[in-house]
């Protein structure tokens, strides 16, 4: 079964396709293996407190929370009459040069803001890729081969998952033999594949309706070059027996004039080029609006950003207490990811085969409550409660990983398949990449307000007495949107937008 599935998408979408895909998710993921050393770099070499580490990482993350800009870009203003490609090219470049620049310039890896600003352009690159790949998968499986949309996703997850447990584990490997520069140079190899494999794809150009007809122009021109170079029967006779002179001059006039008409084509063209543009913007944006609109879309949405950014995001505090409290190795910590990754595959696993008919407002409820869950886990290692029962700190952060990845699969599905369930024809770029944007918005917002946290119960490098605080109110925000849950439409389920 599993041959004749390879042999069915590899026939439907074409080898360099499946590949290209493959790829850009597995870079995604793979991302944990240069990630790890940045954090340990900002932390060991620039002296960055917890705060200070996490306003850095918000601010370079921060392109992921505008990728319905990317969108918009690529559904809307195709380039040399390709949509997608193009635009893959430009990602790829701006994901790639930061980390040769990087790599090979010492004091730019060595101030925090220089650091932060090609970090930012490096993410801008892979946010932009990540809009564009999904707007392809949507774009194959939209319409004759609609069969194969759980196929594509699952391929890119698996993927994404490869490369994170990849990365993960040649992560803390590589920071403990390596020096960061060679980490940076090494990771730069990915965007450099993906760059030469667009290569191998072909993309069809922008719909003919959206585009200038190539072949009429063409046509246009043969018969003004024929106009005005033949001229009527008589006008002939009287050139064969004229002077050279005379068949010299009237050529060049002949030329001239069909210069003047290819410039004014041309000119009618990008005319007409950027009025087409302008009106696909504007229908872009009223199909997203109309789009938006939904319920289903809406109410889910505004819930989402709402459950992120409630909960203040601790993980960086948590990040530096594991390794000067706990001396935890980051080999160890690389393990911990691995695990995590695993438990996202687990978390997919088990909603497509358990929970995906359910209600979606039960869904999240058990979501949060098994967060709240997973963060108890921290209170009880930051309080060391557990030491009295003789369990090793690494079991509890191991455990808490593990879990705290596969739940949060539970809200991630539900979302990502109505989003693409609901994508209008020309804008599944933009409609995706704006619910992903709510969810990275969200999410950094809800990392500014750890950091504020942090700040005002004085949790910092070397002082974690308040830590178990922080955490229990952590806990205490995880519970909070369970109370509105209202704004999920009631009958809605994991698998259908009804």
């Amino acid at each position: 079964m599993g041959i004749r599935w390879a042999k069915q998408m590899r026939d439907t979408f074409g080898v360099p396709f499946l590949w290209l895909v493959s790829l850009i998710y597995f870079t995604q993921g793979f991302r944990s293996f240069v990630w790890t050393a940045v954090s340990y770099h900002m932390k060991d070499m620039l002296k960055l407190s917890p705060s200070a580490l996490q306003f850095v990482v918000s601010v370079a993350y921060s392109p992921w929370s505008i990728k319905p800009i990317y969108g918009i870009l690529s559904d809307c203003i195709p380039i040399r009459g390709r949509k997608r490609i193009p635009y893959l090219l430009i990602s790829t470049v701006l994901s790639l040069l930061p980390w040769l620049v990087l790599g090979l310039t010492t004091s730019l890896r060595s101030s925090s803001n220089s650091l932060a600003a090609f970090l930012t352009v490096q993410n801008f690159g892979s946010a932009m890729a990540d809009v564009v790949i999904d707007a392809m998968i949507a774009e194959a499986v939209r319409s004759e081969h609609a069969e194969f949309s759980g196929d594509l996703q699952s391929l890119s997850w698996s993927a994404m998952a490869l490369g994170g447990i990849c990365g993960s584990l040649l992560g803390g490997y590589t920071l403990s033999n390596l020096r960061i520069d060679t980490i940076f140079l090494l990771f730069s190899v990915l965007p450099t594949i993906q760059l030469l494999s667009c290569a191998l794809v072909e993309e069809a150009p922008a719909g003919s309706k959206s585009t200038p007809d190539h072949s009429k122009q063409q046509h246009i021109e043969y018969e003004a070059d024929v106009t005005f170079s033949s001229g009527n029967g008589s006008f002939t006779k009287t050139l064969k027996s004229g002077t050279s002179r005379r068949k010299k001059s009237s050529h060049k006039n002949a030329e001239r004039k069909t210069k003047s008409i290819k410039s004014e084509i041309r000119e009618q063209q990008n005319g007409l080029l950027a009025a087409r543009g302008y009106l696909s913007l504007k229908s872009a944006a009223y199909s997203l609006c109309r789009a938006f609109r939904k319920p289903m879309i809406l109410r889910p949405m505004a819930w989402f950003f709402f459950s992120n950014i409630t909960v203040p995001n601790l993980s960086t505090h948590m990040f530096y207490y594991q390794t000067e409290v706990l001396h935890l190795e980051a080999s160890f910590l690389g393990t911990v990811r691995v695990i995590g990754w695993f438990g996202l595959m687990l978390g997919t696993y088990i909603y497509n085969r358990y929970l995906k008919h359910m209600k979606l407002r039960k869904i999240l409820m058990f979501a949060h409550i098994g967060l709240a869950t997973v963060i108890l886990f921290d209170i009880i290692l930051v309080s060391r409660s557990h030491v009295q029962f003789a369990i090793p700190d690494k079991y509890m952060v191991l455990w808490g990983s593990a879990l705290g990845d596969a739940i949060n699969q539970f809200k991630m599905m539900p979302f990502l398949i109505i989003s693409g369930q609901l994508c209008p024809p020309g804008i599944e770029g933009t409609l995706f990449a704006l619910f992903m944007s709510i969810n990275n918005l969200s999410s950094t917002l809800g990392s500014f307000l750890g950091a504020a946290l942090a700040s005002v119960l004085n949790i910092s490098s070397g002082s974690f007495d308040n830590l178990p605080l922080g955490i229990t109110v952590q806990l205490a925000a995880t519970l909070v949107p369970i109370a509105f849950l209202f704004l999920i439409p009631k009958e809605a389920t994991g698998l259908t937008s009804q």
